[in-house]
């Protein structure tokens, strides 16, 4: 019996046979290229920015007034809290608070420090907590973590009836780690479930050098990407999440396609080339789905969002090409050697997968099938619709941390909304007035009188409100006060049009605000573009509308577990969050693109291969159950791969990063299993042929790709 099979020809096909036989020096280039971009990227990195809400938002046009008219309130503040069992005015509490003060003056960027003892307002009414401010020069993700650290452990104590904690944005920063053992923890689970899926160590080693390759040159690109387009602290977070994901399961896909050609017979460059002309022409696809995806974060409008974009989608750019250039010459230095180095018991292959039996059942019961997914789906999204966005502040942080004891102690002698201060700028007239009736508006505690700028242009009064920067009551305060209250307390003077309300607090408003507002757009841009793509590659009308409705409801299903888990506090704690809070303003922004383009990864796997059988010949239902059968095992340890990426940033400090790798974990695995294992085979079965319409002017201009998939034995 021999084996018959059609050389693919075509650029993907050329590329292939390229870097199978001239693997030494691609190889090379790989190695030479990647150490050089990574001596460069790294030593000449762009800072981070995390100036959020910027563009036209009215809390922007108060920093600029700021920029303008008040420059020493440019930067960050320290908060030094203070808690004693007795008067903090006692000679012996304050001879324990002083040395304090003398610490934070000396600090790096520390332009002055008022103490609790000077101007009133800084000492609870039973006397036993107080705090003072540290004025920076540099905003929190320019200071220094390091200084921060040292502050932190001088300062911070609780000795002698007398605690002192340090808060402020500056030190939550410092506080949390930007990386950690994450990363370490999803590549080891990684390693576990190759090595479970293939059964050797050489066929597991190959996904896991090309993603890093991938991987490490790309983050060394975003690094450099910065000068030109900011980014916030958390990019290479989740870029590296990423891209480590799909890394490893684009060369993944890749070798277990290389190895079936080889069981089936073929050469060492002819599996190379088959493998490429399949797997590698829908990673080319998937990969592109990912980076369109990505980029729709672009009409968000927000240029940190369009940092982020830029970032992520550069390291899926970086894997794409490292999965159809270096894997193919790494694969062509393994030869038949791919499956040596066995692990016995693991990666065995069985006559009828257990992914077929299962496909004939759902066949056989498409309706009820259909049914019980979309109903599981759409009761794991409800939570959704009481989401709450809010960007995290000190309240948010682990209870262990300076800046969460720092922020309770100031909370419990002030009240709430003292770290949640509302800046009023107002470019000439009289800002007492306005001053006036903000003191008189409920829900507002305290405000303190304007005060004149050096030029006599502008002025700034600070207000508290009486609820924290979570709390939704100030949200509805802000917006009361913006659309209400100073409109009327300015209504025909000088001030009118002139008076804004902003400060960290309005401007994560502004941001959620923001989201809100464009996140439809997002959706339809997404949307629009991967319906191309996916169409052009499966040449089907119908299985694309399928895949993008199925993305949407398993993306609404994350969002509704995210809310349960973070806003709602459904097992939290145990998840690593420290309490109850909204969802970070830009995390489901941030999971929309990702998880559609991820979901439609895993559509053109399954689909692509369903095509094949089809145009052998097979009917649908058959294609559908053989093409489950041949994909649902690399499928499968693809998503486990990928939810375990994601679920290792719980680990972590950063709870806005650990919101997001949960979100996705989850997503991903309710993608690979309500949806490709129950949802896809039912609605097929139920579409039956009718899977497979296009328009007849996409059918006069389809290209059909070469039928190499499936040889033919005589």
């Amino acid at each position: 019996m021999t084996t018959k099979t059609t050389s693919p020809d075509g650029a993907i096909a050329r590329l292939a046979r390229l870097c199978y036989r001239r693997r030494r020096l691609a190889v090379l280039f790989w190695v030479l290229g990647a150490i050089a971009v990574m001596a460069i990227g790294f030593s000449f990195s762009a800072k981070a920015s995390n100036s959020f809400g910027g563009g036209g938002s009215e809390s922007a046009k108060v920093q600029k007034v700021l920029d303008a008219h008040f420059p020493k309130m440019n930067g960050d503040s320290i908060t030094l809290a203070v808690q004693a069992d007795r008067d903090v005015r006692d000679p012996a509490v304050r001879a324990r608070v002083q040395p304090a003060l003398d610490r934070l003056a000396r600090t790096p960027h520390v332009t002055g420090v008022t103490s609790p003892y000077q101007g009133p307002g800084r000492i609870s009414q039973d006397g036993r907590i107080a705090f003072a401010t540290a004025q920076l020069d540099v905003g929190s993700a320019d200071m220094p973590k390091s200084d921060v650290t040292k502050l932190i452990s001088d300062v911070r104590s609780d000795q002698d009836g007398v605690r002192l904690e340090l808060g402020g944005s500056s030190v939550s920063t410092a506080e949390t780690p930007g990386g950690g053992s994450s990363e370490g923890i999803g590549v080891l689970a990684a390693v576990v479930i190759l090595l479970i899926a293939f059964g050797s160590l050489l066929a597991m080693g190959l996904p896991i050098v090309t993603a890093l390759f991938g991987i490490g040159t790309a983050l060394a690109l975003i690094g450099l990407l910065g000068h030109l387009l900011p980014a916030p602290s958390f990019s290479p977070i989740v870029a590296a999440l990423i891209g480590l994901g799909v890394g490893i399961d684009y060369a993944l896909f890749i070798v277990t396609r290389y190895r079936e050609a080889l069981h089936d017979g073929e050469d060492p460059e002819s599996a190379v080339v088959t493998a490429l002309s399949t797997a590698g022409r829908a990673v080319l696809f998937a990969g592109t789905t990912v980076v369109i995806a990505l980029l729709g974060l672009l009409v968000m409008g927000d240029k940190l969002l369009a940092g982020v974009a830029v970032a992520a989608s550069v390291t899926v750019l970086m894997t794409m090409v490292t999965a159809v250039t270096l894997l193919p010459a790494l694969l062509g230095f393994t030869g038949r050697a791919i499956d040596r180095l066995r692990v016995p018991g693991l990666g065995r292959r069985t006559e009828r997968p257990l992914a077929e039996r299962w496909a004939n059942v759902v066949q056989r019961l498409p309706v009820p099938s259909a049914l019980v997914a979309a109903g599981l789906l759409v009761a794991l999204a409800v939570p959704a619709l009481s989401m709450r966005l809010s960007l995290p502040d000190s309240s948010t942080q682990p209870h262990t941390s300076s800046a969460y004891a720092a922020h309770e102690i100031v909370a419990r002698g002030f009240g709430a909304g003292v770290e949640a201060p509302l800046v009023i700028v107002s470019e000439g007239g009289d800002a007492a007035r306005v001053a006036d009736a903000v003191r008189r508006t409920p829900g507002v505690a305290t405000v303190q009188p304007p005060r004149t700028s050096s030029d006599g242009a502008a002025a700034v009064t600070i207000a508290f409100p009486r609820t924290g920067a979570q709390d939704a009551a100030t949200q509805t305060l802000v917006h009361h006060l913006r659309d209400t209250v100073v409109p009327d307390a300015t209504r025909g003077t000088a001030l009118a049009g002139k008076v804004y309300i902003g400060g960290p607090n309005a401007a994560s408003i502004d941001f959620a605000d923001n989201v809100q507002t464009r996140l439809p757009w997002l959706v339809a841009v997404v949307v629009g573009l991967s319906l191309v793509l996916l169409v052009a590659l499966v040449r089907s009308v119908v299985v694309a509308a399928q895949a993008a409705l199925m993305n949407l409801l398993s993306i609404a299903a994350a969002y509704g577990v995210l809310t349960a888990v973070v806003q709602w506090g459904w097992a939290g704690r145990l998840l690593g969050f420290p309490g109850s809070m909204p969802v970070a303003t830009w995390v489901p922004m941030i999971m929309f693109p990702i998880l559609f383009g991820l979901s439609m990864d895993y559509e053109v796997f399954l689909v692509s291969r369903v095509r094949e059988y089809h145009e052998r010949g097979l009917p649908t239902r058959q294609a559908v159950a053989g093409g489950l059968a041949r994909t649902a095992r690399v499928i499968t340890a693809a998503a486990a791969i990928m939810v375990m990426v994601f679920l290792s940033v719980l680990l972590g400090a950063d709870v806005a990063v650990k919101q997001l790798g949960l979100g996705m974990g989850v997503a991903i695995l309710i993608d690979a299993t309500v949806v490709r294992m129950l949802l896809v085979p039912a609605l097929m079965e139920l579409c039956g042929e009718a899977n497979w319409w296009v328009p007849k002017f996409i059918r006069r201009h389809r290209t059909e790709h070469p039928h190499h998939a499936l040889p033919t034995r005589s």
